[in-house]
């Protein structure tokens, strides 16, 4: 199956990279969003976002012209759909309004042969669902539903979640395994082709729709667990008197024990998030996973006790908050927890240095906060009470910091071993 031109629909922090790469293939890409600014960014050959490799890829793939950013949705042979898929109130209910809407910008444009996948994190069965809005749109021609076992259908449709981290993104998608899971065979044919194109150095796995948008889900609940444990072993730690980053440099030696790092709590697109879909889907049943989401959104609840209990003693404190983005090194401020701390201190009066040198503003949600300041590292140091380490960046990591008054809860501080070999 030949694929001369794809588009790609939403060019945030995954769709950006992956068109891009695609791209530089030499592959005629057309990336959709609905934010003018950051198509005419991208047409310049500049882009938006943080993401190490990304701006020289994009800058060579539209100086070639096999990259072109539009704000309306372009014939292709084949369609990727990489849009956020949010919570709607408190119960984590997954909106799908922005697939919904992809799948009706692409269905006017559809034609025998085309190719639709979904990259989007989704719950189960969401891809069925855009295969709905699809055939509900363009009921003149057949879908992977709509034939019989055996027939070919007109549209192929499947599910390929994307899996790469942050700030490694360019690396990962050339190189890390890709699961196809097509809502037939000859759709998971079709996007088993596409992505060859493109993932050179990982492998294409075919499973069924379902069983990726699975996939995706566990690989995050699973590390949501792991990194819950940690997290509740550092409270643990912490009334007990016990050096939690010894205690688990301890434990590790275990041939069979790899206990991960705690922090501030968690964030971003993915293990903040995806989780909650299975919960959603599965409220009964998926008790660890639930209790792991409860502990790890907690966190961030405990560390402001902690800076708080620091800054009691002294009248009127200033204290700096080293870190906003969600991990370590990266612009991206998605569900972090260390933004939601520095916000919550700031709105309980507290004068706040925010210190976050991947950024040269503060969200604009702290332009009514008058109490808060974005400084360098030096001056956030010189001026505050009391410091809390809430994002390990390399900026922080074993600065020597010369104040006794320093609340480190990411191990900024640490050296490779915190033990004595004898």
């Amino acid at each position: 199956m030949k694929f001369n031109s794809l588009s790609v629909i939403g060019l945030g922090y995954i769709g950006l990279p992956t068109a891009a790469v695609i791209a530089s293939n030499k592959i005629r890409v057309k990336g959709v969003d609905i934010n003018q600014d950051a198509v005419n960014t991208i047409n310049q050959g500049k882009i938006h976002i943080v993401e190490p490799g990304l701006e020289a890829i994009v800058k060579q793939a539209v100086k070639e012209g096999y990259l072109t950013a539009h704000t309306e949705t372009q014939a292709a042979d084949a369609f990727l759909i990489a849009v956020p898929t949010p919570f709607i109130g408190d119960e984590h209910q997954p909106d799908l309004k922005y697939i919904q809407a992809a799948a009706n910008a692409i269905a006017p444009l559809l034609v025998k042969g085309n190719l639709v996948v979904l990259e989007s994190t989704s719950p189960v069965g969401a891809t069925e669902k855009m295969a709905d809005w699809l055939q509900a749109a363009r009921p003149d021609l057949s879908f992977p539903h709509t034939v019989k076992q055996g027939e070919t259908p007109d549209i192929l449709i499947a599910h390929c979640p994307e899996r790469v981290l942050p700030g490694q993104v360019i690396r990962e998608l050339v190189e890390n395994d890709r699961i196809i899971g097509g809502m037939d065979n000859t759709s998971t044919e079709a996007a088993t082709a596409v992505y060859k194109m493109f993932v050179h150095k990982g492998h294409c796995i075919a499973t069924n729709a379902r069983t990726a948008e699975m996939a995706k889900l566990t690989e995050n609940a699973s590390r949501d667990v792991q990194i819950a444990f940690a997290n509740e072993l550092s409270m643990i730690c912490d009334k007990q008197n016990i050096n939690v980053w010894e205690l688990i440099e301890l434990a590790n030696l275990h041939p069979r024990v790899n206990i991960l790092q705690p922090g501030a709590g968690v964030g971003g697109h993915c293990i903040a998030v995806d989780p909650w879909f299975i919960v959603n889907q599965n409220p009964t049943d998926a008790k660890i996973i639930h209790q792991a989401r409860k502990t790890n959104d907690q966190k961030p609840q405990w560390v402001m006790e902690k800076v708080e209990a620091a800054v009691a003693h002294i009248q009127n404190p200033t204290i700096a908050c080293l870190g906003l983005a969600f991990k370590p090194d990266i612009d991206d401020l998605r569900e972090s927890p260390a933004l939601h701390i520095t916000q919550a201190l700031a709105l309980k009066g507290y004068d706040v240095l925010a210190v976050e040198p991947n950024i040269d503003t503060l969200p604009e949600k702290f332009n009514a906060l008058e109490n808060i300041k974005l400084v360098d590292l030096d001056n956030a140091l010189q001026q505050a009470d009391v410091i809390a380490v809430l994002v390990k960046h390399k900026a922080f990591i074993c600065y020597p910091f010369e104040q006794t008054n320093v609340l480190d809860f990411v191990n900024a501080r640490s050296f490779n071993e915190v033990y004595t070999r004898l």
